[in-house]
């Protein structure tokens, strides 16, 4: 009987904990190496309602050593605009209109022995292609880096140090959360990412420590690779990190910033970029019979690319032209019917001269290498990124949730999205005349970019 009654209050301890590994950063619910009281970070604070964070508030899939993931994430969605090819232009979240698409099929989990602890997450489905694709830096040197990592979305190992209320030292492939939104759309409050998300990291390859100097604090330093990229581009390494400040279980504030050299062979151009989130839940009652809760996020990012040709924010007729990134997003959810239901509704803006972090067209009009001929483009008309390219575009989007328990959500989505060039998939599609990748390109083809796009979501979402 003490035995089992030993197990019962560790499995409590677990379940409870909002941790470095999980559920402080929203990812997942981990077991974790064995902390006093006064050492879990952020202990007793709700945040299953945060934007970018797992809603859950227990994992049925934990036992003493291990905490098992399983995911699926399944859609079909359609474009006003109709492509004959059926593309997907511009998002990473999707890659095919009027089809039933799975773009994750993920399982893994994390691992815990002592403070030794590791995660381990695979990805299948079409994002396993979509998000590898916008990483250059596999075209550096042999061995293709996009094929060997494409099946993993996360794989990292450390070792829990119990000072203050953790230190957590992590290497390996890790989830960036710049742009507030998780890489896994079960956590995420819109479908469709705001341009914000979409064009900023899913994923860094590298080194974090997580520091929590209070239960309301984390401090994460990195050390990583690069820009979402699996390899480096240049000789120097990226630095970064995270500040999340937590003083309740209403507010939640964080900044994550940046600093690099991404330009492949540019060694004199450096990238700066910071992001900064804030999170409120303004209202809250579990008791009602109409609206349980009501939530707002705001983020807005500002960043640059200065040297070797481009002058970050001030066109200058010696060191180049303007070259920046700066937008915004805001989102509220609203819950009701015992928080089985919700409505979102916001959207977002963005500039980016130079078009240094834009998503490229996929298809004919993209601009990465191609696989035969790295010195040439993939199609014959690329979406060009040059210092003086402007693009700036603006989305807003609105959808219905259905949550019937924690581990499954059924979402319709309603998205529009305008850029003040031609960036969209129009009805001629971007791949051929007919849609087909074999149809031979006749003289005076070209792919069928509109600046606006209007589409409907239909999203199953399972998380175990």
């Amino acid at each position: 009987m003490r035995k089992i009654n030993k197990i019962l209050t560790a499995l409590t301890l677990i379940a409870t904990q909002a941790t470095a590994q999980g559920v402080a950063e929203g990812t997942t619910l981990a077991p974790e190496p064995k902390q006093s009281k006064s050492q879990i970070p952020f202990e007793g604070m709700d945040q299953s309602w945060y934007n970018g964070s797992d809603r859950r508030d227990s994992s049925v899939l934990q036992s003493k050593y291990v905490t098992w993931s399983i995911l699926l994430d399944a859609n079909v969605t359609h474009s006003f605009n109709d492509p004959i090819d059926h593309t997907v232009v511009g998002s990473t979240a999707l890659a095919r209109n009027d089809e039933m698409e799975v773009s994750v099929a993920a399982i893994g989990g994390d691992f815990v022995f002592g403070n030794a602890h590791s995660r381990i997450m695979t990805q299948f489905g079409t994002r396993a292609t979509v998000v590898p694709r916008n990483d250059l830096s596999p075209y550096r040197g042999q061995y293709n880096l996009a094929d060997v990592y494409r099946y993993v979305s996360e794989a990292y190992a450390g070792y829990h140090f119990n000072v203050m209320h953790g230190i957590n030292v992590d290497g390996g492939m890790f989830m960036s959360y710049l742009g507030l939104n998780s890489y896994y759309q079960a956590e995420n409050w819109e479908y469709q990412a705001s341009f914000t998300s979409d064009n900023t990291p899913w994923f860094f390859n590298g080194i974090r420590i997580q520091i929590f100097p209070t239960e309301h604090l984390k401090i994460e330093p990195w050390i990583i690779n690069g820009w979402q990229s699996y390899g480096m581009f240049n000789a120097l390494p990226g630095v970064g990190g995270n500040i999340t400040w937590i003083p309740n279980s209403n507010i939640k504030l964080l900044t994550n910033d940046y600093y690099g050299t991404d330009a492949a062979g540019l060694l004199g151009r450096h990238r700066f970029h910071s992001d900064n989130s804030l999170l409120w839940r303004y209202y809250n009652n579990k008791e009602s019979k109409g609206i349980n809760k009501m939530a707002f996020s705001l983020t807005g990012d500002v960043g640059f690319e200065k040297g070797d040709g481009v002058n970050g924010f001030t066109n200058d007729a010696g060191k180049g032209p303007a070259q920046y990134f700066a937008s915004v997003m805001a989102y509220n959810r609203m819950w009701f019917g015992k928080s089985k239901w919700a409505w979102v509704v916001g959207g977002g803006y963005m500039k980016n001269p130079g078009r240094y972090l834009v998503l490229a067209p996929t298809g004919d009009a993209s601009p990465f290498p191609n696989q035969y001929n790295p010195t040439q483009p993939a199609g014959t008309h690329p979406f060009t990124a040059n210092p003086c390219d402007q693009f700036s575009g603006w989305d807003a989007s609105t959808n219905i949730s259905w949550m019937p328990n924690q581990s499954i959500e059924f979402r319709v989505e309603y998205v529009h999205r305008q850029a003040d060039v031609p960036y969209f998939a129009g009805r001629g599609g971007v791949t051929s005349p007919s849609g087909y990748t074999y149809t031979a390109l006749p003289t005076g083809w070209a792919p069928d970019l509109v600046k606006t796009e209007d589409r409907v979501i239909l999203a199953l979402l399972f998380r175990l």
